[in-house]
């Protein structure tokens, strides 16, 4: 049922106690600080509490760690720390913004199991509000797989007995969302592009800054209202318009999009998997969500949740700011902050591994002319529009069989050109562990018969100097996983070395280069 009186509810004064799910994610990560200017008491549940180690909020919140399929963990962080487990719970409300499509596999049922288990925590600890961003979809139509999905868990939340607002958004834009990537590369890349009949539908996006607005705003709207409403930019284009109107923003050519009366959302998928950094276990099920219309169908929301003061932001606007705060290196989520986790797995040489078949390429160089403060900024850099120092063609190679084979290649590249944070994507691995200054470890996330790690590691050389370490270290699968060691073992003889050679050499040129000159 939703309740919307004439002139709207009025909206609730003072703090309140927020648990936020999916902090780690691209919306998440955005909310909280906001959720901390708007003075309020934020308490966030996550898998991987480490993955928010480098986050300039993170001595600002309560930070739960907590599996969300877990009923018992959901329960305990909805209650005060250390509070015994028949204690009431003391959250005020509750944002659910957890996805996982990325995870690909059966990921609709993983998301409803996750938000039956959130919605009978709430409902048994007494949350005054549950708040979901969920997809602008039709009416009467048979929906996609992501888009059902996404329907289904705001119904589960709905049925919680608990006031729930479900805020139905369509194509968000703003610096490092998946959406806004597909629309990106896709026009960057393609001058000429045959496109699905699917470019020819509605859709009408809105810029992230919109969304963090009704967000916010929702921690106040009063238990009186609960129901499902739609937001948007009111700015109403067809998919073929957004890659039009990304071109002229970004001063691109003229592009040529000709759409052939045929769906073909898989093949479409692919196709957006090969071309985008958006890997193909999320480019297909967003794909197939573009096949009807995802337009708002009311502006009920405005008598909730006022717009922002200044008006909402058009699509060209939204473009702008994104494309504005990428060149500023100010991209402070990705839509693969929250694709894969922290590994809680000890490095294959360390004793819990004893015995196991383990793979390792080590390399060690001493630079007595460089300080470790000269070295680290080189390998804090690595990869993205930097490269990996070694071999770019090799590097390139690898990234486009993996791109085929499903996995992330490397057009994902970095959230930030020089700065790294645990669970931040580099190419197709992910930060597992940082120690600034001293030690970097990568994990790798290609699709590959066993796990990879690569670690680099300064410190300061005995008798002065650097000493900078690298390893790969490859724990194969099976027979196939034996069978690609042995192969690319003669490439990783050329390329590694020459990547301890070369970052070291980097180092020098900006030493040399420095403001600072030599020292």
């Amino acid at each position: 049922m939703t309740t919307t009186p004439a002139a709207g509810p009025h909206l609730l004064d003072g703090p309140r106690r927020v648990l936020v799910t999916g902090a780690t994610g691209y919306v998440g990560g955005r909310l909280v600080p906001e959720l901390l200017t708007e003075g309020h008491d934020v308490r966030v549940a996550v898998r991987a509490p480490e993955r928010l180690a480098d986050v300039p909020w993170r001595d600002d919140v309560d930070v739960r760690r907590a599996d969300l399929g877990d009923a018992e963990a959901v329960a305990a962080a909805l209650r005060p720390r250390g509070a015994a487990p028949d204690a009431p719970g003391d959250v005020d409300v509750v944002y659910h913004l957890v996805h996982s499509m990325s995870t690909g596999g059966d990921y609709a049922h993983t998301e409803l199991t996750i938000a039956r288990t959130v919605a009978r925590a709430c409902a048994a600890a007494d949350v005054g509000r549950i708040v979901y961003l969920g997809g602008l979809h039709p009416r009467g139509v048979d929906l996609s797989p992501h888009m059902a999905s996404r329907t289904a868990v705001g119904d589960a939340l709905l049925g919680s007995g608990v006031p729930t607002l479900v805020l139905d958004a369509g194509v968000v834009i703003g610096s490092g969302s998946a959406s806004f990537e597909m629309i990106r590369h896709l026009t960057e890349n393609l001058p000429f592009m045959p496109a699905p009949s699917w470019v020819g539908n509605l859709v009408e996006p809105i810029a992230v800054r919109d969304v963090l607005h009704y967000l916010r705003g929702a921690a106040r709207v009063p238990a009186s209202v609960s129901g499902r409403f739609d937001i948007g930019s009111r700015d109403v284009l067809t998919y073929a318009a957004l890659m039009h109107g990304y071109r002229h923003e970004a001063g691109l050519g003229r592009r040529r999009i000709y759409a052939f009366p045929v769906p073909a959302p898989r093949l479409a998928g692919w196709w957006v998997a090969l071309v985008t950094p958006v890997p193909h276990a999320m480019a297909v099920p967003l794909v197939q969500s573009l096949q009807h219309d995802a337009i708002c169908r009311d502006t009920r929301i405005d008598g909730i949740i006022p717009p922002p003061p200044g008006g909402l932001t058009g699509y060209r606007e939204a473009v702008r700011l994104a494309l504005a705060r990428e060149r500023r290196g100010e991209v402070t989520t990705t839509w693969a902050s929250a694709s894969g986790g922290v590994s809680a797995d000890p490095l294959p040489s360390d004793p819990p591994w004893s015995g196991a078949t383990v793979r390792v390429d080590a390399r060690s160089r001493i630079a007595r002319d460089l300080e470790p403060a000269d070295v680290w900024p080189v390998v804090e850099g690595i990869g993205g529009r930097n490269g990996w120092y070694s071999w770019p063609v090799a590097w390139a190679i690898r990234g486009i069989l993996d791109t085929f084979a499903g996995g992330p290649g490397a057009r994902r590249g970095r959230r930030h050109p020089e700065t790294l944070a645990v669970g931040d994507p580099v190419d197709w691995w992910r930060v597992e562990r940082l120690e600034r200054g001293r030690y970097l470890r990568l994990r790798a996330e290609m699709r590959v018969a066993g796990r990879a790690w690569l670690e680099m590691r300064v410190e300061p050389a005995p008798g002065g100097g650097t000493r900078y370490d690298q390893r790969a270290v490859y724990l194969p699968h099976g027979l196939p996983g034996r069978l690609y060691w042995g192969l690319i073992a003669p490439f990783h003889a050329i390329v590694f070395p020459s990547m301890a050679r070369n970052i070291l050499a980097r180092a020098r040129e900006l030493r040399v280069t420095s403001p600072r000159g030599p020292r």
